[in-house]
């Protein structure tokens, strides 16, 4: 699984003008699934973002994570991560999971971040999302899951 996660001082997801999905201070995480994952990356993804230790500490350096800050999650599914644009200037998502299955993927995924984290919002799969955020230092890690 891929996902880009950002760490934010607020995140909202807005699909057709209502905000669906919004957070405070936390994790704005998009997330991909590619072909061939399964449950197993997904468990791992969600682990590695809880540990992420990229929240400052009293001495400003990063080595808390969002558990550890009480942040929030806001999770939105996004296929273009996996995209190749190796063979031109148009990309290709031949690396994404079928729809069907990575949107039992996203299910499943945020079914256990709900299970494992008090404060979990979510867009919506598929939708025309227009995504808010406040970027907080910046910090942007992108993951990869094998």
């Amino acid at each position: 699984m891929l996902a880009v996660v950002q760490r934010v001082s607020e995140a909202k997801v807005v699909v057709a003008g209502a905000t669906i999905g919004e957070i405070g201070a936390g994790l704005l995480v998009l997330v991909c699934a590619e072909r061939g994952d399964s449950e197993t990356q997904a468990d791992k993804l969600l682990a590695k973002l809880l540990k992420l230790r990229i929240f400052s500490d009293e001495a400003g350096k990063m080595n808390r994570s969002v558990q550890d800050v009480g942040g929030g999650l806001l999770l939105v599914s996004q296929f273009t991560l996996a995209a190749d644009t190796s063979g031109g200037n148009r990309p290709s998502f031949t690396n994404a999971a079928a729809p069907d299955e990575g949107k039992r993927l996203y299910d499943y995924f945020v079914g256990k971040a709900r299970a494992t984290h008090p404060v979990v919002q979510t867009g919506e799969f598929a939708a025309d999302m227009k995504v808010h955020l406040v970027n907080d230092g910046p910090v942007t890690i992108p993951l990869r899951i094998q």
